[in-house]
Formats: structure tokens, C-alpha cells, sequence
């Protein structure tokens, strides 16, 4: 008796899978798309109670007045355009330059002020709409990926500029002298890096302004040589580096919601005015007292716990792995840059970099899990990198003078448990590869052996029956030529390993 081989429905005429394969991924986007969207409208109107304008506004105003950042539009037409073909990525180029030309004669006639990038937000909008009224399947699922996550760019930094705003104007209080004692333990590395940048300015401050000030650049770059292929294969690859960037945007400041720091050049520096507790920073180191909230300003963003440059350095370390010598370089520099720069511009203490790199990790390793499956090993990370991080925020609050009291104890401690996460994270790292290409569709493994030796014998039964199985069974495996949703382009993509 010949046994079914296979319970993956069969392919139509076209070779992709019927509507009702396809539907649990429809509802999967169309749940993601409704409740970013449910966010934008709650940030909206949580900004405008504070007075000021949030994403959505902040957005929908470049269409016509002056953009706050052209470089940043253009990065979103970058995103867009790795769907493109270089004859239609020229002539989105040409538009984009043609339409800010006029704005900016506009502009100068009027005596407005001066600014780049609404051409490029055009021509982003222009492709939603081309792919929502010109394309049909999986060329218009392309079109509008592309098009979202252009706009996600964008969108996600007037996000973290309205969450930065609410910050200052709802914590009316900050928990800085707690995290300075608790950075005693770690011999206060942002009054040493200090003091060593002032001993090399202006050399050392220049070249560390670039890095910190262009890490976003870098990461574009990054993200874009891994997209590289979008516009060849059909598809984008299951897990990128934008997507990582994305969500620590997203999830990174409701934490400083709880943990509301600014930072020692502000409380302890002379940026901190008359708020500050004293302009101590980095010549003096600050006394180990009882700490005690104190107030601040309305207007400086308490961003600093975690550190999010230093998140964002780590998943541009790790994203770089994969690639050449010179990018593989190039990701170590700017990680080590940006973490000097934190702390020798006093913009973070060391207590802030240890949070950022576990966040960095249990949020990276989250995101390949959701795209390539999830199984023991990253389970294990998500779970100990979240365990660490709540542990870590709890002890800078509770136990900050105990650890300014026990350096010799709780420095090294701070220093094992935040090894313990990137070990963690690079086993699991080394599991997945040795694992071999994941399939296309998360959470989805690929199919056992067994069900292949069954599907053998039955093709000398059933010839027909059994190459229309086997075809189903090649894209369940990501063995087909059919990705994602039906989107063409073998799935030989791996998750970027340490």
C-alpha cells in the first residue's frame, strides 16, 4: 500500500502555493502593519498632549515643507530601491534629484529655509503607489516591502526623536547619581576615557565625532550590500540587519521611560548647566554617597539606559562578519569608535554599555529566531539575555552604593554575567550554522528524512504524483526555486554568525 508522502499542498499551474498556503503569512503582515500603525496613533497623540507634533505629522510634513534630514530620506529611497533594476533605480534617481532641484529654486525665491530630501520621500510614495495600482502578486508584495521599509527609516527616527521629547517632559527626575556609584565598580571608565580624549584632542575628538555621528551611514551601507541581491533573487533576504536596527529603535527608549538617565557630561559636566549637581566631569570623580533622584530640565532626553548607540554598534559588529575583509574591519572600528565616544564624550557611563550589549544580543538573537525558526539554543539566549538585563537594571537601582563599596566583588560579577550572554549568544550563533540553511518561512523546519525516502518510493508507483510532491516538498526544504509568498530565488540565505 503506498502511503501519502507529503501533507504539503500540492502547487498550482504557476508552481506557487494556493491562496490558503499563503494565508497565515497575509495575517502575519497584516497584524505587524496594523499595530505599527496602532503605535504611530497612540505616540501621535501622546506627543500632541505635550505640545509638540509626533511621527506621524513629523513625516507627512516633508511631503511639501523643509525635511529635517535629506540624508536620512535619501537613505529610505536607498532601502526602497534595492527591489529596483538599475534602469528604473536611475530613473528614481533622476526624479528624486529633479523634484528637490525645484524645490530648493522654490525655496531660495521665497527666502525659506534650506533643505534637501522631499524629492526622495516622492519618489518612495510614488513606488507605493505603482505597486498598489501597476503590479499584481508577489511583484507587488516586493514593491510594497520595499517601499515599508523605506519609510520604516524614516519613520523609526521621528519615533525616537518623539520618544526622546516625551522622556524629557514626563521624567521630571533622573537617576544618574545611582548609576555613577554603581559605575565605581567599574573604575568609572567615562571619567578615564574622559580624561584621555581630552589628552588627544583635537585629533582623537575628531575623528570619534565622524564615528559616532555616522553610525547610522555605516549601518546603511552594511544593511544595503546584504540587500544587495533583492533586486536579482525576488525576494528579501529572511533576516537583515534593518530589521535589528528597527526594533531596538522601537523597544529601546520605553525603557528609558524606566530607567530615566542623562548622562555624566550633563548631571556632573558643564552641559548641564545649572542642573547639573556639579561641573565635575572628568577631572573629579563624583563622591560615593546614599544616591538620591535629582531634578532636570524639561529639554534634555534621558537616553542613556541602555546605551542604544552602543546596541546599535554591536549589531553592526555582528552584521559585518559576513562580509568582506574591509567591511569586517570596518564593523570592529566602529564598534570600538562608538564605545569610546560614549564615554569620552561623557554622553554614557560604562553601566550604560554593559545594558546596551545584552539588549543588543537578546534582541539580535529574538530577530533570527523569528525569521529562521526557533529552537533550544536561542531560546536559551532570549531567555538569559533578558534574565541579565532586568538583573542589571535592578542592581544599578538597589544595590548602586553596595557596588561602589565591593569593587573587587561586583565589577568582575558585572563583567561575568554580561560574557556569560555573549557567549551564549555566540554558541548559539556557531549551532545555527553548523545547522546548515534554514528554511524561508519561520518557525517552519525542514521536513525529515524519511518523508524524502517515502516520496522516492513513491514516485516509481506514480511518476506524475510523485514530481508534484516532490516539487512542494523542494520548497518546503528550500530546495525549489519559489521563495517566500510565492517570490522566485533559491532560499540559501543563513543567519550572520560571530
Amino acid at each position: 500500500m503506498i502511503t501519502e508522502p507529503t501533507r504539503i499542498p500540492p502547487r498550482d499551474d504557476r508552481g506557487t502555493q494556493p491562496a490558503t498556503w499563503r494565508r497565515p503569512r497575509l495575517v502575519l503582515w497584516t497584524a505587524a502593519g496594523v499595530a505599527t500603525l496602532g503605535f504611530l496613533v497612540a505616540l501621535e497623540i501622546v506627543a500632541r498632549g505635550y505640545g509638540f507634533s509626533g511621527p506621524i505629522t513629523e513625516q507627512s510634513r516633508e511631503v511639501i515643507l523643509t525635511p529635517e534630514s535629506g540624508p536620512l530620506l535619501y537613505g529610505g529611497l536607498a532601502l526602497t530601491m534595492v527591489v529596483l533594476t538599475w534602469r528604473q533605480r536611475l530613473i528614481a534617481l533622476g526624479i528624486a534629484a529633479g523634484v528637490d532641484v525645484v524645490f530648493v529654486l522654490v525655496r531660495w525665491a521665497l527666502d525659506a529655509d534650506m533643505n534637501f530630501g522631499n524629492g526622495a520621500l516622492w519618489v518612495v510614495l510614488g513606488c507605493a503607489v505603482l505597486g498598489l495600482t501597476r503590479r499584481t502578486g508577489r511583484e507587488r508584495l516586493l514593491l510594497l516591502k520595499g517601499t515599508g521599509l523605506g519609510l520604516l527609516l524614516v519613520a523609526g527616527h521621528k519615533t525616537g526623536d518623539t520618544w526622546l521629547l516625551i522622556t524629557s517632559k514626563t521624567r521630571a527626575t533622573v537617576l544618574d547619581p545611582y548609576v555613577a556609584a554603581a559605575d565605581h565598580a567599574l573604575a568609572d571608565p567615562s571619567w578615564l576615557a574622559g580624561r584621555f580624549l581630552d589628552a588627544t584632542a583635537p585629533v582623537s575628538t575628531g575623528i570619534l565625532h565622524v564615528v559616532y555621528g555616522q553610525l547610522p551611514l555605516a549601518a546603511a551601507l552594511v544593511g544595503l550590500y546584504q540587500l544587495r541581491r533583492v533586486a536579482v533573487e525576488r525576494r528579501f533576504p529572511a533576516h537583515h540587519l534593518v530589521r535589528t536596527f528597527l526594533v531596538i529603535g522601537l523597544f529601546g527608549p520605553a525603557i528609558y521611560m524606566i530607567f530615566p538617565v542623562v548622562g555624566p557630561v550633563f548631571a556632573y559636566g558643564a552641559d548641564g548647566g545649572a542642573w547639573a549637581t556639579a561641573n565635575i566631569w572628568p577631572d573629579t570623580l563624583p563622591p560615593v554617597t546614599d544616591p538620591q533622584p535629582i531634578p532636570f530640565d524639561g529639554i534634555t532626553p534621558r537616553n542613556c539606559m541602555p546605551s542604544l548607540h552602543t546596541a546599535w554598534a554591536v549589531t553592526l559588529f555582528i552584521h559585518s562578519r559576513d562580509g568582506s575583509r574591509a567591511m569586517r574591519w570596518a564593523g570592529t572600528f566602529w564598534l570600538v569608535g562608538t564605545l569610546t565616544a560614549t564615554l569620552g564624550f561623557g554622553y554614557h557611563y560604562g553601566a550604560d554599555l554593559l545594558a546596551g550589549v545584552v539588549f543588543a544580543l537578546t534582541i539580535e538573537t529574538a530577530m533570527r529566531c523569528s525569521a529562521y525558526g526557533w529552537d533550544r539554543a536561542g531560546v536559551r539566549v532570549v531567555a538569559l539575555g533578558a534574565t541579565v538585563f532586568g538583573a542589571l537594571l535592578a542592581s544599578y537601582r538597589w544595590l548602586p552604593t553596595e557596588m561602589a563599596a565591593r569593587p573587587w566583588l561586583f565589577g568582575p560579577l558585572l563583567l561575568l554575567v554580561t560574557g556569560t550572554v555573549i557567549y551564549a549568544y555566540v554558541r548559539a550563533a556557531r549551532t545555527a550554522r553548523d545547522r546548515g540553511p534554514e528554511p524561508e518561512v519561520p518557525g517552519q523546519r525542514p521536513a525529515p528524512e524519511e518523508s524524502v525516502e517515502r516520496a522516492d518510493s513513491t514516485e516509481q508507483a506514480d511518476p506524475a504524483g510523485a514530481a508534484e510532491a516532490g516539487a512542494a516538498l523542494a520548497a518546503t526544504t528550500g530546495t525549489g526555486t519559489t521563495g517566500e509568498a510565492g517570490e522566485s530565488g533559491a532560499t540559501d540565505a543563513k543567519p550572520e554568525l560571530v
